[in-house]
């Protein structure tokens, strides 16, 4: 099935594939590589629906080095479908190299990523994606140009469905994520809050399995952090796997269920929020004493 590429993006041929490919891996969805000298404009591009059920996205052993110096040495993360989970730690743990080695953008040096039974630890992103791995980039990943309708159904449209469904998956999207109403804004006029609707929008659009969040909290305003923690959370109602990178601690610790707590490129602990929050490693590596002691008011010691 041809797909129309939708009007608004002043780009050349070359450049307008390109950056689909790097919007579609981004929105999660499966999008071969394309060369403008060989792919027509009419991409054809299919995306295997995504099971229910409850899978597993796990790494372990996972090793990167640069320079001769580790920067990820010996991880294993692990997330299953309908939970939603934490990698934290200080700037230089090596979470952000651990978060791309998952989601096919690096390779490790050492190690395994498998999906359920599958090792995927060779499979390129887009590949992933195919098998229910979204990923929601720091920086921003939609067409500027576009309005926010438009943004959606240009990832619509590489799914090979008919443009009833696509129609019916838009209205729906747009209506769950609280951006109905600005349908015919163009993405540019966004504030940092609702471009990030727009992306988890975007991402949802391939029925995903897991999602992988970088800094899902990154350049939205205070008001608006507490509708994306919303948004992320009901990712548990759809049984979609969450994993979460982020510099924001009492938010991110907010909604996930457990998390990894990431130092010198190693897991050091990992557990609940109340066994994070009152394990004397994890405040004196990463929480600090004020936070500490704010967060062990909220949380109850662990049984």
């Amino acid at each position: 099935m041809a797909v129309r590429i939708v009007p608004g993006l002043d780009l050349d041929r070359g450049a307008l594939l390109h950056r689909l490919d790097l919007r579609i891996e981004a929105a999660g969805v499966a999008a071969e590589p394309s060369d403008p000298d060989q792919v027509p404009l009419g991409l054809d591009v299919h995306s295997e629906p995504v099971a229910e059920g409850h899978s597993t996205l796990a790494a372990s052993g996972l090793v990167k080095i640069y320079r001769k110096r580790y920067v990820v040495n010996d991880v294993a993360v692990q997330v299953s479908q309908g939970e939603i989970v934490g990698l934290l730690g200080p700037n230089g743990a090596g979470k952000t190299t651990t978060f791309y080695m998952m989601v096919g953008l690096i390779a490790p040096d050492a190690g395994r990523v498998r999906i359920g039974d599958e090792d995927v630890t060779r499979v390129p992103m887009y590949r992933r994606a195919r098998k229910g791995v979204g990923y929601l980039a720091q920086e921003p990943s939609v067409f500027r140009k576009l309005t926010v309708e438009q943004n959606v159904l240009a990832i619509l449209q590489m799914m090979g469905i008919s443009k009833r469904e696509q129609r019916e998956r838009l209205e729906l999207l747009l209506d769950e994520l609280g951006i109905k109403h600005l349908r015919k804004a163009r993405a540019y006029s966004l504030s940092g809050g609702e471009r990030r609707r727009l992306e988890i929008t975007r991402a949802l659009v391939g029925r995903p399995k897991f999602m992988l969040l970088d800094e899902p909290f990154a350049g939205v305003d205070p008001i608006a952090v507490h509708d994306i923690q919303q948004i992320v959370s009901d990712l548990r109602r759809r049984n979609i796997g969450a994993l979460i990178s982020d510099h924001n601690v009492e938010q991110t610790l907010d909604i996930v269920d457990r998390a990894y707590i990431m130092y010198d490129g190693r897991v050091r602990v990992s557990g609940t929020v109340s066994e994070l929050v009152w394990n004397d490693e994890v405040a004196e590596i990463y929480l600090g004493p004020t936070l500490t002691a704010r967060m062990r008011q909220r949380y109850s010691f662990p049984e």
